[in-house]
């Protein structure tokens, strides 16, 4: 524990003032268990956690940190939005920590490694510290061309609470007219945001922890990153963590048949129709290269 706060940087401390909105959340959680949910709220639950998650794997990770595919502007504001309700900060802020991540990999720059800052830091310790606040806008000189995101990034508060103004007007609503459901607007404010967030919080961040920990390497990677089923399964596909360091600008990160990655199948079939398009993958001959131990 003593080493991996030595290997901070400076500034590289919690910050209660900074935790203050994700602890926040979670007090909300806690709360809504003193309440029975509702069937109707429990879907809200798994409705919010599966939309805001997909807007963070496809929209915050694999096109504005990776530019893996391209879509138009009405899509790709709605990944944006859809991922900023999930009260992780904005699009262009979550591309720049990214790619930093990328660039410094379990290095002492990298703001989220467990093998030297511990495995609560890059779980969570490295969110709650102000050195991360601020943007680091020379990564993304990219996405600041485009005026809504820098809008959505900077204002990036307003998403979360547009999110529980609808959850409370549609728990109302339905409580007039639909009273069959036995739902209300705080009850699914208190599940369909709060529960649902934490849920989203802790499996996006193990990514950066337990997929540098526990698994399993694919590939021989300059890093300690591995792949790990539940947490492809719980992000859609971001636990394939191995293969994603091995290919960082490719869309897929499922490599094999039975490597589940539901954010690709999605964007698979949006292709299909239209909506994305150049979807960058990596060449059979590429994944042979890189295999573990060839």
């Amino acid at each position: 524990m003593l080493e991996a706060y030595e290997n901070r940087l400076p500034g590289e401390r919690l910050s209660l003032i900074v935790s203050l909105p994700f602890l926040s959340v979670h007090v909300g959680a806690i709360y809504a268990l003193t309440i029975s949910p509702s069937p109707f709220a429990l879907f809200m639950v798994g409705l919010m956690y599966f939309i805001r998650m997909f807007g963070i794997t496809a929209g915050f990770h694999r096109l504005f940190s990776h530019r893996s595919f391209k879509t138009n502007r009405l899509f790709q504001f709605f990944l944006a939005y859809s991922a900023t309700c999930s009260a992780q900060m904005g699009p262009i802020w979550w591309a720049s920590h990214h790619r930093h991540h990328h660039k410094y990999t379990e290095q002492i720059e990298d703001p989220h490694t467990p093998t030297l800052k511990g495995f609560f830091w890059a779980h969570v310790g490295w969110i709650m510290s102000p050195a991360n606040s601020p943007t680091k806008e020379e990564y993304v000189g990219d996405l600041m061309k485009y005026p809504e995101l820098r809008w959505l990034d900077k204002y990036h508060y307003a998403a979360p609470f547009s999110l529980v103004v609808l959850l409370y007007g549609l728990g109302e609503f339905m409580a007039v007219n639909y009273t069959q459901y036995n739902t209300n607007g705080m009850e699914l404010v208190l599940w369909g945001f709060f529960v649902s967030t934490v849920f989203l919080y802790h499996a996006t961040f193990m990514v950066n922890s337990v997929c540098h920990v526990f698994g399993h390497r694919t590939y021989d990677t300059k890093d300690g990153s591995v792949n790990n089923l539940l947490v492809a399964i719980l992000t859609l596909g971001e636990g394939w963590h191995n293969n994603h360091h091995a290919f960082p600008n490719s869309e897929r990160q499922g490599h094999k048949w039975y490597q589940i990655d539901i954010s690709h199948y999605i964007l698979w079939s949006l292709s299909k129709i239209g909506i994305v398009w150049n979807i960058r993958n990596v060449p059979d001959d590429s994944i042979k290269e890189r295999l573990y131990g060839a």
